[in-house]
């Protein structure tokens, strides 16, 4: 008889509900602090409600992990109905998430979980996340999830261009140089996962033609191969987002394309209009 076994990721990954479906799929929420207040990202503030604050405060609000504790708390609530968990997480490289879990994993090694760097975040992690749910929903081992979880992290890329450069300045990401240049230019850049780092790619001097560069990196990147499946992340910019959306639809028919905004604790450090995608090609 197959285990049941259940994916945990965070609420960076931000999956739209009806990708979840009825996948075996658990988030634990990070955390936003802004102005002496806690918000766990996606349930105590709506995303409508935290850009509009955003595009008007003074402060930037700062992110976290879950604590060990808290990690802990949700691996028992889990385990209630599962015999197993396989967490999907965002990169150790920008968050202290996984090291979280590490540390409850060690107080609990009774439980059955195994753990997966994602290296990425957004839908670039959501990728990896439904990669591990839909193993697990086919009744798969506990390797075979930790198997396809970690097989999605090394061929999924996760691209963005970013509107603004204040949001990177204000949060330490670059340079104050580079930040008043960049905004005296125009400049949008072209940001992508490497290593688990977020790190430049490339750079416009509109959004349209850093949007249309975004495409041409996309079709480098597939290298002649089929776009298996992809995601379009937008933060409070729909219409964008759909429009690039409709452009990657017609221009390589994806067998299956999401769109999905990101979590409150990814918008604050890149910033309302960006755009990105997270894609992998067919084997």
């Amino acid at each position: 008889m197959s285990k049941k076994i259940v994916v945990i990721t965070d609420s960076s990954a931000y999956l739209p509900g009806e990708v979840m479906g009825e996948l075996p799929i658990a988030v634990i929420p990070l955390w936003l602090m802004w102005d002496e207040e806690s918000y766990q990202d996606g349930i105590d503030i709506h995303p409508s409600e935290f850009y509009q604050r955003l595009e008007k405060s003074k402060t930037l609000p700062t992110s976290s992990q879950p604590s060990a504790q808290e990690f802990g708390v949700f691996f028992k609530k889990v385990t209630q109905d599962a015999d197993a968990i396989v967490n999907v997480l965002v990169s150790a490289q920008i968050s202290g998430t996984i090291a979280s879990a590490q540390s409850a994993m060690a107080e609990h090694p009774d439980m059955d979980i195994r753990l997966v760097d994602s290296n990425s975040s957004a839908m670039g992690l959501g990728l990896c996340v439904l990669a591990a749910g839909r193993a697990a929903a086919e009744g798969k081992s506990v390797d075979e999830v930790v198997a396809a979880a970690t097989e999605m992290s090394q061929k999924v890329y996760t691209l963005f261009v970013v509107d603004t450069l204040e949001y990177l300045f204000k949060g330490g990401r670059i340079s104050g140089g580079k930040h008043l240049l960049g905004t005296a230019l125009n400049i949008k850049p072209i940001l992508h996962f490497e290593d688990g780092k977020i790190k430049p790619h490339s750079q416009a001097r509109t959004k349209r033609k850093a949007l249309a560069q975004l495409l041409e990196i996309v079709e480098e990147r597939l290298d002649g191969k089929q776009l298996y499946e992809a995601a379009i992340m937008d933060v409070n910019t729909p219409d964008e987002g759909d429009a690039v959306a409709e452009m990657v639809r017609e221009r390589f028919a994806p067998s299956m394309l999401h769109r999905s905004g990101v979590s409150p604790v990814v918008g604050t450090h890149v910033g309302p209009g960006t755009v990105g995608i997270a894609f992998y090609a067919e084997d």
